[in-house]
């Protein structure tokens, strides 16, 4: 796929702001809703609080912030009262609250309620951290008890015992403020460092060069010009200006070409320092801007062969120092910086007119290598002690037509220039024909030479130039599907005078579903296969939502079916999935992203990856009303199933049907079935008139057996 600018809509990252505040030790934690008319009722739950408290999400969800499903006989009473008086009065709090999991075990946590704002100033959310201290709360209980019954018998033993109990609160205090308090509140909520609940637009360092930018496409031409500088220079000076040996072309002022060489290395240094801080696309498509990050990313791809190929040889001459021929050989590491060229086809490959150019540039530079290979032959047969093939060879034959032969080994022959213009001549002859013979090869080793390069003439020119159409049409059909439909989109766009918002929108949708599927269609492609074999596949492609407790007690055959007709889905940031009062349409399972449930303006719900959303079947086909909004917080991956392909599946095994009506209740992170409020609003009741009657009970019982 051709290189992309990658995601760029702002997104609402405060979930994510808040779970990377939180290390692994500490990961509890619930959101409530500030601004709910019944009570504050939990929005999000972190599965590190399911985890300590054995309650699944869907438990945990739309239940109020004040935990009273936690509260249990040795839950104090003022406790309790204090943390409805800071929900009450959106103010902070922190204390020790004994709660009861889900199987009735006790246990001790340092309770944190931090209040989180808008951009506008008003408090919406509230944040509840919970770390556990059950343990250091028995080793209190143990020394308190050994203090009480050592007061009689000896007083200063009591001191001591209750010195070390105030040493291990107050360690044990400064532990929850150094790794919780203080990541939670001074570095990450305290002001002005406190996260709002909003949209935020991407923040990036100054100093990070955006891949896509004007500037840096300018600046990797310029890198691109001076690797084929390298490929052309390298060689000839390992070929031509080693073999020179009596001008002294060793010398600083003798090599016209030593100021050039040493500021394409140090371009090629500078572009390993802008690498460092250019933004990359991530395999998500979404652009990284992390330094860390983008750091990692250079290291583990191109840094080294940049590294290698940025080594400078030509500081040697430059301070005067003397080299041998192994240095000229070293230098052609720098020919790896080559592997770079296949990056820009890739990128360009759109552009046709580009492509080709680039590929004459190479069938060009071969010819410039095998220039130097066939005057590297020639030089060889001059130093030779042959006397035969001393005097016939290609280059001592150019050498009489010029009127200069040479007279020795080192005396005489035509010039550098001269001796290069008939190598390039004799390589490019031979490669695009058969040569002209006014220079052709005498000696066997030329002649076999020029053997290998008409075989390989003859390569390069059906290959590449007798069919350059098939090669471009075989390597691009992809990306020129890709480039097909962005034309048409843009031709669409262009017509109907679509809104720039609109515009933007479409466009990020076809990006974000071709990077998912390459332009293949899964429906299409898996047409003509076998039932048994596409009911396989499916099944694999949408494990994750299969592997949903609701669909737990389902046969095989029955979730064959529903992988049939499982769907994928995407939502950038702001798009609305599911509008208030609308039909819904489909079950939706969140692969990665998340979303907020709105009404009134008012957040009901943040999900996360794992969750469901949709609604339980009614008894009868009715239309299933939406009872609130679902919108993306950031860029979501989702998958779906639709009311009508559920019903019938359904529908084919009854007796999975009846299960599936009644755990759905239980399995649906928010229900957005119009009417499903009141039930649960109902069911709350009913609830905590049972939770007052047991919580009554418990309190006789304790009365009764203090007494």
């Amino acid at each position: 796929m051709p290189v992309m600018k990658g995601l760029l809509a702002p997104q609402n990252t405060f979930l994510d702001t808040i779970a990377n505040h939180f290390d692994g030790t500490h990961s509890n934690f619930l959101l409530g809703n500030a601004q709910g008319r019944y009570g504050y009722p939990i929005v999000y739950c972190s599965d590190g609080f399911c985890e300590l408290t054995s309650f699944v999400r869907t438990e945990v969800m739309q239940k109020t912030c004040t935990c009273s499903f936690l509260h249990g006989a040795e839950t104090n009473e003022s406790v309790i009262q204090q943390v409805d008086k800071a929900l009450e009065g959106q103010q902070e709090y922190q204390g020790e609250v004994c709660f009861y999991r889900k199987n009735g075990n006790p246990f001790w946590c340092l309770l944190d309620i931090v209040p989180i704002k808008n951009e506008k100033g008003e408090v919406v959310l509230f944040l509840l951290s919970f770390k556990d201290v059950t343990c250091v709360m028995i080793l209190l209980t143990g020394v308190s008890e050994a203090a009480h019954q050592s007061r009689k018998s000896n007083r200063s033993h009591f001191s001591q015992a209750q010195e070390r109990g105030r040493t291990i609160l107050h360690q044990m205090t400064n532990l929850f403020t150094k790794r919780g308090k203080r990541k939670l509140t001074n570095s990450v909520f305290q002001k002005p460092s406190l996260p709002e609940y909003k949209v935020a637009a991407v923040k990036k360092s100054r100093f990070i060069l955006l891949h896509y930018s004007i500037s840096k496409a300018l600046w990797d031409w310029l890198i691109l010009l001076a690797t084929f500088y390298v490929a052309v220079a390298v060689p000839y000076d390992i070929c031509f200006v080693n073999h020179d040996e009596g001008s002294d072309h060793h010398s600083l002022v003798s090599r016209s070409t030593i100021g050039s060489d040493i500021a394409v290395e140090m371009l090629f240094i500078l572009d390993i320092i802008l690498n460092f801080r250019t933004t990359y696309v991530s395999q998500s498509g979404q652009v990284v801007y992390d330094a860390r990050s983008i750091y990692l990313h250079y290291c583990t791809t191109w840094f080294f062969v940049d590294l290698i190929a940025a080594l400078p040889f030509d500081l040697l001459y430059a301070f005067n120092i003397t080299v041998t021929s192994l240095v000229h050989l070293l230098k052609t590491v720098r020919l790896l910086r080559l592997l770079r060229l296949l990056q820009k086809l890739d990128r360009y490959s759109q552009y046709s007119a580009v492509v080709l150019t680039l590929l004459m540039s190479v069938f060009a530079l071969l010819a410039h290598w095998m220039a130097c290979v066939w005057y590297v032959i020639g030089r060889k047969e001059i130093e030779s002690s042959d006397p035969v093939t001393w005097d016939i060879g290609w280059l001592q034959e150019l050498g009489k037509r010029l009127e200069t032969p040479y007279i020795n080994s080192t005396m005489g022959g035509p010039s550098i220039p001269s001796a290069y213009i008939a190598s390039l001549y004799f390589t490019l002859s031979s490669l695009t024909s058969v040569g002209f013979g006014n220079v052709c090869a005498n000696t066997d080793a030329e002649k076999i030479f020029s053997i290998c390069i008409m075989l390989m003439g003859a390569l390069m020119h059906a290959v590449v130039f007798g069919n350059v159409t098939a090669i471009i049409q075989r390597m691009y059909s992809r990306r020129s599907l890709y480039h097909t439909r962005m034309k048409d989109l843009k031709d669409f766009i262009r017509v109907h005078r679509l809104p720039q918002q609109l515009k933007q929108r479409m466009l990020e949708y076809f990006q974000a579903t071709w990077s998912v599927n390459n332009g293949i269609n899964a429906n299409e492609l898996l047409h003509d296969f076998p039932d048994e074999l596409r009911a396989d596949i499916a099944m694999h492609l949408n494990k994750d939502i299969l592997q949903l407790p609701v669909f737990e007690r389902a046969s095989r055959g029955c979730l064959r079916s529903l992988s049939l007709h499982i769907k994928t889905s995407f939502c950038a940031p702001g798009e609305y999935l599911i509008r208030h009062g609308d039909a819904l349409q489909a079950n939706y399972f969140v692969c990665s992203g998340s979303l907020e449930v709105l009404k009134d303006g008012m957040v009901l719900a943040i999900l996360g990856k794992g969750d469901l959303i949709g609604a339980d079947l009614p008894e009868n086909d009715l239309v299933i009303k939406t009872n609130a909004d679902v919108k993306a917080l950031t860029y979501c991956d989702l998958q779906y199933i639709s009311v009508r392909a559920l019903r019938e599946v359904l529908g084919l095994y009854p007796e999975y049907g009846s299960r599936f009506s009644s755990d759905i209740h239980h399995n649906l992170t928010y229900n957005l079935r119009e009417g499903s409020e009141a039930d649960v609003r109902k069911w709350k009741t009913l609830q905590r008139q049972t939770e007052i009657t047991i919580d009554s009970d418990l309190c006789d019982t304790s009365g009764n057996l203090l007494h």
